[in-house]
């Protein structure tokens, strides 16, 4: 694991980053380790923020598997602040897609991801979001991960999700199995189910997130072949 030295040093540029979006600016942290391999853009779930330790803890380790990673809040403080108390935003996949997309768009303007593969982890509704993205880029997404997800929130999209799909689910979580189910035999890219033994919706068991980190580390670098080598 990076002490916070090392990760100073790790990094091609600064962490934190302001990123425009039409009229808004989103705030994120990228961090590129070097001879990276691919890079990792994350879909927060529903009231959650770049600050998730849930994904803090998935990108920590993405990293120690030679991934880059760009964590952003899908919203601004005053949309996050708004939806604290009318909780619609959260489920506004469209909206979620755009940004996520506009995220990518702008990763192709950074010169330490320049020649990276682009993947998506997603978690919960920023599942959905993700597979929505990856259809609307087609070949650009190079592999997602959904974590917990909700692939039902995208369903008329998942049938042009090309990018090849690990949804990881924990096993005790039965309702949100069934919707991952249901999405995956609508799917026609490759798309493996895998179940985390133990393991209810928020992976808060012992080693279910680590099981987690593990699986979307594989995946990851199976699938985000250099652009150079494709």
């Amino acid at each position: 694991m990076f002490c916070q030295e090392e990760i100073f040093m790790a990094v091609q540029l600064e962490n934190e980053i302001l990123m425009p979006v039409g009229d808004i600016t989103l705030e994120g942290e990228l961090q590129i380790p070097p001879n990276a391999t691919g890079v990792v853009l994350f879909a927060h779930g529903s009231g959650s923020s770049r600050f998730s330790p849930r994904n803090q803890f998935v990108a920590r380790m993405l990293r120690e598997a030679g991934l880059g990673t760009l964590l952003f809040d899908l919203l601004t403080r005053e949309e996050e602040m708004i939806d604290s108390f009318t909780r619609h935003l959260r489920f506004d996949i469209v909206l979620l897609c755009e940004r996520l997309v506009a995220a990518t768009h702008w990763l192709d303007n950074v010169e330490a991801a320049r020649g990276l593969r682009v993947g998506y982890f997603g978690s919960s509704t920023g599942g959905g979001a993700a597979l929505m993205a990856a259809a609307k880029l087609g070949e650009d997404i190079g592999a997602v991960v959904s974590r917990g997800g909700r692939p039902d929130l995208a369903s008329a999209w998942l049938p042009k999700v090309k990018s090849p799909t690990l949804l990881l689910v924990g096993e005790l979580d039965t309702v949100v199995i069934g919707l991952n189910r249901d999405a995956m035999s609508r799917m026609t890219c490759p798309t493996e189910l895998r179940l985390i033994p133990d393991a209810t919706h928020l992976f808060e068991e012992p080693g279910a997130l680590e099981a987690v980190a593990h699986e979307a580390a594989d995946w990851f670098q199976n699938h985000l072949v250099p652009k150079a080598s494709v």
